[in-house]
């Protein structure tokens, strides 16, 4: 995580109106605390965590490596282009459905239209519903179920047409 992230973060939360929120992994913890306007304003821990194991360059090496094909990433991205892609709008906990014994919200082929619920997810023990904001068909779900998720993270990727 670097510092722009960071400072992001930050914002966010200090805009969300939360008192206090905690973040951890692997290598870094943490903690962001805000009070009434009046208490001096808000307060930021960042604490470096030893490394038990040395981490793994792994998750960035994907990131890294050069397509195989040389026109492949090209196509694939004019391919995505005709979708539209649904945000996750908060920080949280993502959950395809209501609860773990009922089928998923949506699955991949089905159609949405405006207003309905996609998702759940998870913030601060806040279960909040994500509705649909365009109607067309469930393409490809990008985040699996019960997976943390970032603000601005792409879930779902749906055809309008």
């Amino acid at each position: 995580m670097d510092i722009k992230e960071i400072q992001s973060l930050i914002k966010f939360v200090a805009k969300s109106g939360a008192s206090e929120v905690k973040l951890e992994t692997d290598d870094i913890k943490i903690t962001i605390r805000t009070g009434p306007a009046g208490s001096g304003g808000e307060t930021t821990y960042i604490q470096q965590l030893p490394a038990a194991v040395a981490p793994s360059p792994a998750p960035q090496a994907p990131a890294a490596a050069p397509a195989p094909a040389g026109d492949a990433a090209p196509a694939k991205k004019e391919e995505d282009s005709k979708y539209v892609t649904i945000k996750s709008p908060i920080i949280g906990t993502f959950y395809r459905k209501p609860s773990p014994d009922k089928p998923a919200f949506v699955e991949v082929g089905d159609n949405i239209a405006v207003g309905d619920v996609l998702c759940v997810i998870e913030a601060m023990k806040l279960f909040n519903d994500i509705e649909s904001e365009v109607s067309g068909k469930i393409v490809k779900v990008l985040v699996e179920d019960s997976s943390p998720v970032e603000f601005d993270q792409p879930l779902f990727l749906v055809d309008p047409s």
